[in-house]
């Protein structure tokens, strides 16, 4: 019942009656039923107090009525207002003179003004509101009214113009019939519909063809003005083989009348005037070249000669695109005279070039007689050098220490800080000689740096500290590819360098890594070296501010670096600041993969002195004072020695003694008869392996794979006592 009371989908005028009929029905209940103990008023009680209820609930409906009204009111002024936007939008869109579609994000159309499509009038009225985007192109693709690109169906245009459709922006020029264009501009909506205009640009693209043709007018006039002043002969010929232009200056080259050339003249009469004043040249014929005007396309370019008794033409023909070509006629009598002429005089210069190369070659060939001369003198010289300066070193090893004053020391030790001197510039000029000759040879394997490292720091931490100089090597753990020898000896030089021409502070070793490769670095912190003198520094016997001498060095460190780095292909760079100090760098390559890097030999080591007594020693050298002085201090150890000049010799003396020595000291130059290495085979065929050091001052690479072959230690000139008495330390 209270539902049927208050239901809210009642109107306000129907709850109001219901109110009513409910009063007046309660009214005439209370008024029908008497109640004798006072029943009936107290239903009239409640029947007042239900029409209070009643009249208050009256009032908030038509409150409500009220409310519900003006809504109703604010509605309708909404809704014309929209109605009116609508209107306004519509009527904007309908003045517009482009053709306007919009789509929805579905591709529906939702609207469009009555231009839309304007330009094809058997499709315009198919194009409405709630057309899908598909719909929309195949009817334009099928109108009449469009001119299609050639060769092109409606269905593969409709394909392209949907493909083109996926695009944010898009904009292109569609022809239509009576020569008219539109312009088709398509924009995305934030709500990702799409707007379509079609503009009108029939106006535009007639201008810019009268335009382009005006241009083209101005073109062909220049063109023909710049035909006429050039000094070339010039005609054109259309795919047809007619003369579609040239200039006057072709009448004068070929001799031909003006009036004999206008436009449209076919190529053979062209062709033949030039035959009945021309020769052509070799290489080409009259028939090659009609056959090459009426090739229908792809000729290529074509360059020949014409010759007359008084001119010489060269003659350029090339195809053009349209399918004709263009010839150009240059008069190069002139200069075909003046080739002739420097052909005479390039005959009498080329004889003369000749005479002079000759000359050079025999210099050249006298220079390089000379240089190689020079390099075998340092080699010989040196080998023979240092035949009696390893006697030397060893006559003063003999030399007791006990039997010598302390001046008589002094005066040694400076004799033999001199030898060693002459032993390193010895060594150097090897070197230099080496590489100089092209005779170095070089193998590049994988190189441990660490190992190098450590053992250069071992080497030059004793100069650097009685120099009171810092010595740094950082360590390094890198593989790089390079000769071990002479990586060693460049950094040895560079190192030596550094430590000579620093006077205090600190010399720094260290690598960098580099991309595919590690750049190895010495700083100091010496005077530096000038810009004007960085390159003298790599010449032979330099020296930046002093004179070359044996006991401050020769100035061949540097020039040795260098030829070594070239050799190994190790790009070597300078950097240097006055006052400051000085860097060399060596970059070399890093090892790739796991290559087992090379065992670099350990520098030589201070041995202490041989407990060799009851050991015989025989000694085999061909170099009398060198067996002598060896042999002094052979004995000196306590050690019995036997000696001879040759193989020969030794071999005879151990027949007939029939004593076989503890070990052998043998030179590999014994003479004419024998070398060290094959008497030492000869020796282990008959009595077995002995221990034996081969002695040479060779330090070629052949001398030592001969050795390695053997199984024979080598022991290099001059020798070095500390080096003999490790061989003698280490013998079973």
């Amino acid at each position: 019942m209270s539902e049927w009371l208050i239901n809210p989908a009642d109107s306000p005028d129907r709850q109001k009656q219901k109110l009513l009929t409910i009063t007046e029905v309660l009214m005439r209940r209370v008024e029908q039923i008497t109640d004798d103990s006072g029943a009936a008023y107290a239903q009239f009680q409640r029947a007042a107090m239900l029409e209070d209820q009643v009249r208050e609930r009256t009032r908030d409906l038509e409150h409500a009525l009220d409310l519900l009204n003006a809504s109703n009111a604010k509605l309708g002024e909404a809704t014309r207002a929209a109605e009116a936007a609508r209107q306004n939008l519509a009527s904007a869109i309908e003045t517009i003179q482009e053709g306007f579609a919009l789509f929805d994000a579905q591709d529906i159309m939702v609207m469009c003004n009555s231009r839309f499509g304007m330009h094809m009038a058997d499709v315009q009225g198919q194009l409405h509101p709630g057309l899908p985007f598909d719909g929309y192109v195949d009817r334009v693709s099928r109108s009449r009214h469009i001119v299609l690109p050639p060769g092109e169906a409606p269905a593969i245009w409709a394909d392209r113009r949907r493909q083109r459709h996926r695009d944010r922006h898009v904009m292109f020029n569609v022809q239509m019939s009576g020569d008219r264009w539109v312009q088709v501009s398509e924009h995305r909506t934030a709500e990702g519909g799409t707007v379509v205009l079609q503009t009108d640009v029939t106006d535009i693209i007639r201008l810019e063809r009268l335009e382009r043709g005006k241009l083209l007018d101005d073109q062909a006039r220049a063109i023909r003005a710049t035909l006429e002043h050039i000094n070339q002969g010039v005609c054109i010929f259309d795919a047809h083989l007619q003369l579609a232009g040239r200039n006057d200056r072709l009448g004068a080259l070929l001799a031909i009348p003006v009036a004999r050339l206008l436009p449209g003249t076919g190529f053979d009469i062209l062709l033949h005037r030039m035959r009945q004043t021309s020769r052509i040249g070799s290489g080409l014929d009259w028939a090659r070249l009609e056959s090459w005007a009426r090739l229908p396309q792809g000729r290529p370019p074509l360059s020949f000669e014409l010759r007359r008794d008084d001119a010489i033409l060269d003659v350029f023909a090339q195809e053009m695109p349209d399918g004709g070509f263009v010839m150009s006629f240059t008069d190069v009598t002139a200069e075909r005279a003046a080739l002739e002429a420097l052909s005479q005089a390039n005959e009498t210069l080329e004889q003369r070039v000749m005479e002079r190369t000759h000359d050079l070659e025999d210099a050249l060939a006298q220079a390089e007689r000379a240089n190689a001369s020079r390099s075998r003198f340092v080699a010989a010289a040196s080998h023979d050098l240092l035949q009696p300066l390893s006697a030397a070193k060893l006559f003063m090893s003999a030399i007791e220490d006990e039997a010598v004053t302390p001046r008589a020391r002094e005066t040694l030790l400076k004799a033999q800080n001199a030898l060693t001197s002459v032993e390193s510039i010895l060594a150097a000029l090897l070197d230099i000689s080496k590489l100089e000759s092209g005779r170095a040879s070089v193998t590049i394997a994988p190189l441990d740096l660490a190992r190098l490292l450590r053992q250069l720091r071992d080497e030059f931490a004793p100069l650097a500290a009685g120099k009171g100089l810092r010595l740094d090597v950082l360590p390094c753990s890198a593989v790089v590819l390079s000769d071990a020898a002479y990586l060693r000896r460049i950094l040895q030089n560079l190192i030596g360098n550094a430590i000579r021409y620093t006077e205090r502070g600190r010399v720094l070793v260290g690598a960098r890594h580099q991309r595919g490769a590690i750049r190895l670095e010495v700083w100091d912190t010496g005077p530096g070296i000038p810009e004007q003198d960085q390159d003298a520094i790599f010449r032979e016997f330099h020296r930046l501010n002093a004179r070359a001498s044996a006991s401050e060095g020769m100035g061949l460190g540097l020039a040795i670096v260098e030829r070594a780095c070239a050799l190994l292909g190790h790009p070597l760079g300078l950097a240097s600041r006055i006052g400051r100090g000085t860097c060399f760098m060596v970059q070399v390559p890093l090892a790739e993969g796991r290559e087992e890097p090379v065992t670099l030999a350990p520098p030589p080591r201070s041995a202490p002195r041989p407990a060799a007594k009851d050991r015989i020693a025989f000694l085999v050298e061909n170099d009398q004072d060198l067996r002598r002085a060896l042999g002094l201090l052979l004995e000196k150890w306590g050690i019995s020695v036997l000696d001879a000049a040759t193989g020969e010799e030794a071999l005879d003396l151990i027949e007939e003694l029939g004593i076989l020595p503890d070990f052998f000291l043998v030179d590999y130059q014994l003479g004419q008869g024998m070398t060290g290495i094959e008497f030492l085979r000869l020796i282990a065929t008959r009595h077995g392996p002995v221990p034996a050091r081969v002695i040479t001052a060779h330090r070629g690479p052949e001398i030592r794979a001969q050795c390695a072959a053997a199984g024979i230690g080598l022991l290099m000139k001059p020798i070095d006592a500390d080096a003999l008495a490790a061989f003698l330390h280490d013998l079973p």
